[in-house]
């Protein structure tokens, strides 16, 4: 009985593992035949396989080297690294990693660990060129137009191909600033940039040979009747006595683009001293900017400022200045001194500049340094001449980080203000100035002051054009 009975048992296991057995096989069949079953589980996420492992940060670094990725050594436990899904390889094989739309796949210490690194890794700075830094070199391309044909805009007294000058060797180089391109001045593409824009200089009689040498660029040196003159909306006239207006400015119809120039030897206010006396002195304000500036400042979506030779004796009994400080006649007898004088109205006019600037966002400002003088043996009325003609003869080469302005280099630092520093490059072109071509020629004085146009102030609006 008792092994009859222990058969039988075994009999009805034998028949249950069977009936398992099938029914195992018809739910596998089932799944197989119909997989939208598999949307009824539960999502992953409850099935969190690396919880209790140690977590590596999702932006794994991965370097490449030979276009064969770096992968973590075998003492790293492979098992932990969790790839993102959303770090992808671009074309040229570089991780991206997109934007995460959802943050419930890393844990709390992953993002713990992800903002480490985040503070950790360094950030890069963009590196400005320094287009004060380079060389010239030699340039079949130059000039950019010719002396000739911009009579339109160009002074002759400026122009040396309409004078005597026999060698023009000086025309054909340009300026390579070190470690960086500097673009390729077309006056199509000037236009199309500065569309709807004012550029306004102001300043000396080498801040005009600026703007006279930027219109010929504009134009190729062209005949452009299409220019319309608009100097009457900025106050630019001839005033009563006067030989000249204070200033020129046009207007380009096809951009809307507007190029001034307003002379301000000084930059700072002149107040004339008695209002209907011709022969009155004036009150120059050394803290206080040129009226123009402050009334037509809004207007302007690039200005340059240069000043600096006319700070000097003759100059300032020539246009009768009488400097004012603080609203009164000066009694600073360090003040006094013309190149302290002019060491304050730069810093003045910097600072009063920058304060303007966060009201007009849309104005870039620069500040030019000196052009420089290259008189040998005297100066202008003392026989001082510059016979040179060999270009570069000084050499070619500018390797200093600094400015040789370092007044300029030093009022615009810590402002919104840029330097257009053009002192050191053009130091060595004494071969472009006028030289003994000048109309005063006959007299024997030289200007070794001014350049030959086209010439270096081409540059300058090169660097100008490169830095806006």
């Amino acid at each position: 009985m008792k092994g009859g009975n222990l058969h039988k048992l075994r009999g009805n296991k034998l028949s249950l593992s069977l009936i398992a057995l099938l029914c195992t096989t018809l739910v596998v069949w089932v799944w197989e035949k119909t997989p939208n079953l598999s949307t009824f589980l539960p999502p992953p996420e409850q099935f969190d396989i690396f919880s209790s492992a140690t977590v590596v940060p999702a932006r794994t670094p991965i370097s490449l080297s030979e276009n064969k990725i770096e992968t973590p050594s075998a003492k790293e436990d492979l098992s932990a690294i969790r790839r993102p899904v959303n770090a992808l390889p671009d074309e040229g094989g570089k991780v991206v990693v997109l934007p995460q739309t959802g943050s419930s796949m890393r844990s709390s210490s992953e993002k713990k660990d992800k903002g480490k690194e985040s503070k950790n890794m360094p950030v890069e700075k963009k590196v400005e060129c320094n287009y004060a830094k380079g060389k010239w070199v030699a340039d079949k391309r130059r000039p950019l137009y010719s002396g000739f044909g911009c009579k339109q805009w160009l002074s002759q007294m400026w122009a040396c191909r309409l004078m005597q000058r026999p060698d023009f060797a000086y025309e054909s180089f340009r300026w390579q600033p070190q470690g960086c391109n500097m673009p390729e001045f077309t006056g199509s593409e000037f236009l199309r940039r500065m569309q709807h824009k004012t550029i306004a200089l102001v300043g000396d009689s080498l801040g005009r040979q600026q703007f006279q040498s930027l219109m010929c660029m504009v134009t190729g040196g062209n005949y452009s009747p299409e220019v319309l003159d608009v100097g009457e909306e900025y106050g630019l006239v001839i005033a009563p006595g006067a030989i000249r207006p204070n200033g020129w400015a046009y207007r380009f119809p096809s951009t809307n683009t507007t190029i001034l120039f307003y002379w301000s030897a000084s930059l700072c206010e002149l107040e004339p001293l008695k209002e209907q006396d011709p022969a009155t002195h004036y009150a120059m304000h050394l803290d206080r900017p040129a009226i123009f500036l402050k009334q037509y400042l809004h207007r302007f979506d690039v200005l340059l400022l240069n000043t600096g030779h006319h700070w000097n004796r003759g100059k300032f009994t020539a246009n009768r200045w009488e400097m004012y400080v603080g609203g009164k006649p000066n009694t600073d007898r360090k003040l006094a001194r013309i190149w302290n004088a002019r060491n304050l109205t730069v810093y003045s006019v910097i600072k009063w500049l920058d304060a303007q600037l966060p009201q007009h966002r849309q104005l870039k400002a620069f500040f030019r340094t000196i052009s420089p003088r290259h008189f040998v043996n005297g100066d202008w009325n003392t026989g001082g001449s510059c016979d040179n003609t060999i270009p570069l003869a000084g050499g070619s080469e500018v390797l200093q980080d600094g400015s040789s302005d370092t007044v300029a280099e030093g009022a615009v630092r810590g402002t919104r203000v840029k330097l257009l520093d053009i002192t050191a490059l053009s130091q060595l072109r004494d071969e472009g100035h006028i030289s003994k071509y000048s109309i005063k020629a006959s007299t024997g004085v030289h200007d070794c002051l001014h350049w030959c146009l086209p010439g270096i102030p081409d540059t300058w609006n090169e660097i100008l054009y490169a830095q806006v």
